[in-house]
């Protein structure tokens, strides 16, 4: 009971109901680019696998974060109550965590096709990656947004075995999405940030330039969508669904500013949760039209 306590814990360190914000644009990679490349719907055995990557990588991406973190987060008055700063959790525990959710994706990947166990290195590489970047630079965000993005341009693989354009364009609408918004969840940690020496786009540049910064790789997402639209197959109802995942991002970064950060949760975890399921769902419509 102990250890089933633990994996209850570990799984609310994680947030592993967050998974909502990269999950539905792994479903699109996959969905998209079997349907472009090969004319049909992936299998259900590639979804499956698929979802359990992206369960797999995470989870060792958070876990490893949180370990990684630790002391840090002990010093951050936002995030001392977190579990193994609390002594919820401990590192072994959370280290054997990691390693577990690691083989899990490895064990995916090579259920898939080979490419995606080829690229399982750069993967790994960027989600061990994101958890320093903040000792040494403010592109931590980017760094991030990669890493995150790897999982569309992973579903994308799984399902046609090659990286094009086209997977391109949606690797880097994802990376944009996901930087521009954790830049905006930076804000609020601008003044500790300063204190201890970390780097950011808010601790770097001041938390109004921050969220221009963040608003321009906005742009960049939703120029991304618009772009996808141009380059495959997909027609009036994903536009229809990329129309309101930019009112979104619009009303994402009317609620929060410079001088008003009281609601940047509402930004960071509802609307882009909202943001991610309705471009699949509009996706997914589009194409069982065709």
């Amino acid at each position: 009971m102990k250890f089933f306590h633990k994996l209850r814990l570990i799984q609310d360190m994680i947030k592993f109901e967050h998974s909502i914000f990269a999950l539905p644009f792994a479903y699109l990679g996959a969905v998209l680019g079997s349907l472009e490349v090969l004319g049909r719907f992936p299998t259900w055995a590639q979804i499956g696998w698929i979802t359990l990557a992206m369960v797999g990588a995470r989870s060792a991406a958070m876990a490893l974060n949180r370990v990684i973190d630790r002391k840090i987060d002990a010093r951050n008055p936002r995030t001392a109550t977190r579990h193994i700063p609390a002594g919820l959790i401990s590192e072994m525990f959370a280290w054997g965590f990691v390693v577990v959710s690691f083989i899990v994706l490895f064990v995916a990947a090579y259920q898939l096709n080979m490419l995606a166990v080829k690229l399982l290195p750069v993967a790994v590489f960027f989600l061990v990656l994101y958890s320093y970047t903040k000792r040494f630079t403010w592109l931590c965000h980017v760094v991030l947004g990669i890493a995150t993005a790897l999982g569309p341009l992973g579903g994308w693989v799984a399902t046609t075995g090659q990286i094009d354009l086209k997977s391109l364009i949606l690797f880097a609408t994802v990376a944009l999405w996901i930087g521009g918004f954790d830049v905006i969840y930076a804000c609020q940690d601008v003044d500790f940030d300063k204190r201890e020496g970390l780097h950011s786009i808010p601790s770097r540049f001041g938390v109004r330039v921050a969220l221009v910064i963040s608003s321009w790789m906005h742009v960049g997402t939703a120029l991304g969508l618009i772009a996808l639209a141009f380059f495959t197959q997909l027609s009036w109802i994903y536009v229809l669904g990329v129309v309101i995942a930019v009112m979104i991002l619009v009303y994402e970064h009317s609620i929060v500013s410079a001088d008003d950060l009281s609601r940047l949760n509402m930004a960071f975890f509802t609307m882009n949760g909202v943001l991610s399921m309705i471009v699949f769902i509009f996706s997914f419509a589009d194409v069982l039209m065709i």
